[in-house]
């Protein structure tokens, strides 16, 4: 695969009377779906600290599958969710998606068994993976392609704003300990153990209605519409996007990409050998997005934090920190996506990340305490949220053809969410056996090595249609 497509410069790079408002509302309607994925994803990392206390997790099995379950669930969302939307629509299934975030938020709050506690776990991570498929495709299908990467990223932002309000709700709702307290000193009768984790659950129901609320108004996908042979229907959310002219265009475009292929889903094309190679791409992003290691920082931040040296006070407002560096970090991306481009934002991620995790499990190694290692980490952070964060999931949302993109999409978020639970379940042996400066250390070489491949097999695909990415790389 040619890393450097080169820019058509034909009718798709031209001016059109976008409307701005419109496209910019109903990204932010499906975007919301990355909120509750960001939230329902990092809540248990704060309220880790006392709901093992109050299950009586011992463990590193109890502990991992605690934290893991709803990582099963999102593989299952993301397997299931791709075929499904291909067949009847993306926005009925994040319909479903905001359906299950309200229901579990709640029934994981009221969980009084560990049993109870991880079926609805398991359930809201089917809402995750859900989400975290078809929000990112849902934006990609309905935005310009001069603003797609743009419009993509600003999942990735909603993603972090939800990062960032469950670390804030478990620092707001755990109530301080005493000075200098360790997490082994929390007791079982006290209210962070008994009450304070429920509430970090249970008020994810509240964007979670909005999310379910407001998907009710958005547009149904039109290059959905259109391989469904409905192009008027098409036509008609393109024209509110781009206007009439804007409207044809696009809908010819869409359809000559779908010649034989109207109303049609063969998942026998995913094994064709130009596909197999983007196919192989979107795998080895989403699989590297995970292995990067970085999601053990947003998973495991109290175990990292108290490694530096801090108490579970520290813990909990070293974490908020990490979520809002981790926001402002993904303003960069969605300022620099659509100027600079993907490669780049990637190779100078995932080099980076290597070279700071060289020096990260070196201050552990050494046995540093307070702010040189906690710096380290939110620069790794950082790093991460201007690159492999974001900007994964943009190629993700590009790079497959339209006759089959929920299917292929599936594949990767699949293969995400595969890396992610490997990386849950992997970091407590790891770090009981290796200690946390070796982890760091393993997840360095993952990083150069996901720079190698970045830098031989992902293609350019800024400023382009849909359709011209897949003229490019599949036809």
């Amino acid at each position: 695969m040619n890393p450097t497509i080169t820019a058509s410069q034909s009718s798709e790079t031209r001016e059109w009377p976008f409307n701005r408002a419109y496209i910019f509302s109903i990204s932010m309607i499906a975007a919301l779906g990355g909120l509750m994925f960001g939230y329902d994803w990092v809540v248990i990392g704060g309220a880790e600290l006392f709901y093992e206390k109050y299950f009586m997790l011992t463990t590193a099995f109890q502990v991992g599958w605690a934290m893991s379950s709803a990582l099963v669930g999102a593989l299952v969302g993301a397997m299931f969710s791709g075929g499904l939307s291909d067949k009847f629509g993306r926005k009925p299934l994040l319909l479903f998606a905001g359906f299950l975030f309200v229901v579990t938020s709640l029934g994981t709050g009221l969980a009084s068994s560990f049993t109870l506690f991880i079926v609805n776990r398991l359930l809201g991570g089917v809402a995750i993976g859900i989400a975290s498929n078809l929000s990112p495709l849902y934006i990609a299908e309905i935005a310009p392609a001069a603003m797609r990467g743009r419009l993509v990223s600003v999942n990735q932002l909603t993603i972090a704003l939800g990062v960032v309000a469950a670390q804030v709700a478990n620092w707001a709702i755990a109530r301080p300990m005493p000075l200098g307290s360790t997490i082994d000193q929390i007791p079982l009768d006290s209210w962070n153990v008994q009450t304070a984790w429920r509430w970090m659950f249970g008020v994810t129901a509240l964007p979670a209605v909005v999310f379910f609320v407001a998907m009710f108004f958005a547009p149904e996908s039109p290059r959905w519409l259109a391989k469904k042979g409905r192009s008027d229907h098409a036509r008609a959310v393109l024209r509110r996007i781009g206007g009439t002219a804007y409207a044809e265009h696009s809908v010819k475009d869409i359809e000559a990409t779908l010649v034989n292929e109207i109303d049609r889903v063969d998942l026998r094309e995913l094994l064709e050998p130009k596909m197999l190679k983007v196919l192989m791409v979107g795998v080895v992003l989403a699989v590297f997005q995970q292995w990067c290691g970085i999601n053990v920082i947003f998973q495991y931040g109290s175990r990292i934090f108290a490694d530096a040296g801090y108490a579970v006070s520290g813990i909990l407002f070293n974490i908020v920190i990490t979520g809002i560096v981790a926001v402002l970090m993904t303003f960069v991306a969605i300022a620099t996506v659509d100027r600079w481009g993907r490669r780049v934002l990637m190779l100078s991620g995932s080099i980076g990340l290597a070279v700071i995790y060289l020096f990260t499990g070196w201050a552990y190694y050494s046995g540093l305490k307070g702010i040189v290692p906690v710096t380290l980490v939110v620069a790794a952070i950082a790093c991460y949220c201007y690159s492999l964060a974001p900007i994964t999931w943009v190629i993700l949302s590009e790079i497959f053809p339209n006759r089959i993109r929920g299917a292929a999409m599936s594949v990767s978020v699949v293969a995400l969410w595969l890396g992610n639970f490997m990386l849950s379940q992997t970091f407590p042996k790891m770090y009981q056996s290796l200690g946390l400066a070796q982890c760091f250390w393993v997840y360095a070489a993952i990083c150069f090595g996901g720079f190698l491949f970045i830098w031989k097999r992902l293609p350019e695909t800024k400023g382009k249609t849909l359709e011209q990415i897949e003229r490019e790389l599949v036809d």
